[in-house]
């Protein structure tokens, strides 16, 4: 099969110097704890197999994911590192997560009686991790509820064949909130998994590995193996190793270097005369003649329609505001007054020479927050990995390279 050259269409930048910087700069803040990289979701929509290898690189210790497919993607890939499903997997998978060595999140006894069977008729120990609901209300041990009961279950679960418990972890909530009654929440929440931990060491469980600072725990209490045997502890960091903070008031706290930048380019420039309407539903009017840039990106890319008449692009290291519907695969910039011509490259987000467009801007127009905008970036976008300025590598999703 002939190789499928890159098409200047729309693509994400991924700066590779970048993501190493990060992590250095994260277990820096962790005090050299060990880290578990979060590569869910893609790695946020970074390319998870790519950026897994960067931090196998840097030394993470463990790789932590949502489901049993991306953990299988990992060991497809060549990845060694332990692995942690963080959220659900069906029991009958059991023999898929012997065979590969995937730990998974155990959260109820219900779950683990069933992952115990399982792994029993599939001849082998499934690796578990006692997910501890200290206030988060999703899925874990509801040590808030009823703590004693919560930790007999945990135990039980403990004791089950085909099951071997090796580490303890829970979530933090309102970690990066500052409110008074969220600060004492989050302080409730590490007190509560601090007596977890000792009630089972108590017990005779004692967890081999603890972990409960996510992106906002690390940045904000970074000493929070206090009440913990240091030796167990490992940090959790998701969104702050691909350069963005968990909360706008947090930016700065901590030096960071966003990963990934969106561009896509020029297809076509037009001067349209006063009072002509542009793209669906005529919400926008030239009020005089204005040149209108077209891009071939839309809501199919993850450039969605609530940024119609709202957003920027850089073009040209100016500001330009996207003008009229955004639609499926494409929409309109005004570039009245620029000197700019067809193929030039537009930053949706990112740098542009001296101009900065922060994907923090197209989530408070979305009404939203970072995390959601970069994992929203379509399987259709390619994703071209940088190193120095020079592309080192390319994840096409549709068609491979």
């Amino acid at each position: 099969m002939q190789k499928q050259p890159f098409e200047k269409h729309v693509w994400a930048e991924i700066d590779l110097e970048a993501l190493r910087y990060n992590f250095r700069e994260v277990k820096a803040r962790a005090g050299a704890l060990p880290l578990c990289a979060v590569v869910k979701a893609d790695s946020y929509g970074h390319g998870a197999v790519q950026c897994a290898r960067v931090f196998a690189e840097e030394g993470a210790a463990w790789l932590a994911v949502s489901c049993l497919t991306e953990a299988v993607q990992l060991r497809k890939a060549g990845q060694t590192l332990p692995i942690l499903i963080l959220g659900h997997v069906q029991p009958a998978y059991a023999a898929a997560l012997i065979q590969n060595d995937i730990t998974v999140a155990c959260y109820s006894l219900a779950q683990a009686r069933a992952l115990s069977e399982a792994a029993v008729a599939a001849g082998g120990k499934v690796h578990i991790h006692l997910k501890a609901d200290t206030g988060m209300g999703r899925i874990g041990f509801a040590l808030r509820t009823d703590f004693d009961a919560a930790i007999r279950e945990m135990l039980e679960a403990c004791a089950l064949p085909g099951l071997e418990m090796t580490g303890l972890f829970q979530h933090f909530s309102v970690a990066d909130d500052t409110a008074p009654e969220n600060v004492a929440y989050t302080a409730e929440q590490h007190a509560l998994f601090v007596k977890a931990f000792h009630a089972l060491k108590a017990a005779g469980r004692e967890p081999a590995l603890v972990h409960c600072d996510n992106s906002a725990g690390v940045m904000l209490h970074p000493d929070w193996p206090e009440g913990l045997p240091r030796e167990r502890c490992m940090a959790r960091p998701g969104i702050i190793l691909y350069g963005l903070s968990p909360a706008p008031w947090m930016e700065g706290m901590l030096p960071l270097d966003p990963v990934m930048e969106l561009k896509t380019t020029v297809s076509m420039i037009k001067d349209l005369p006063a009072d002509t309407p542009v793209s669906y539903g005529r919400i926008y009017t030239t009020g005089e003649a204005r040149r209108v840039a077209t891009v071939p990106i839309g809501y199919a890319d993850g450039y969605p329609r609530v940024l119609s008449n709202r957003a920027d692009m850089l073009l040209a290291g100016r500001r330009v505001r996207v003008v009229g519907r955004v639609c499926m695969d494409q929409c309109m910039l005004d570039v009245t007054g620029l000197d700019v011509r067809e193929s030039m490259v537009a930053t949706v987000f990112g740098r542009d020479g001296e101009a900065f467009l922060p994907v923090e801007e197209l989530a408070d127009h979305m009404g939203t927050i970072n995390y959601e905008v970069v994992c929203q970036i379509s399987k259709r976008v390619p994703r071209l990995f940088v190193r120095d300025g020079q592309v080192v590598g390319q994840l096409n999703y549709i068609v491979s390279p």
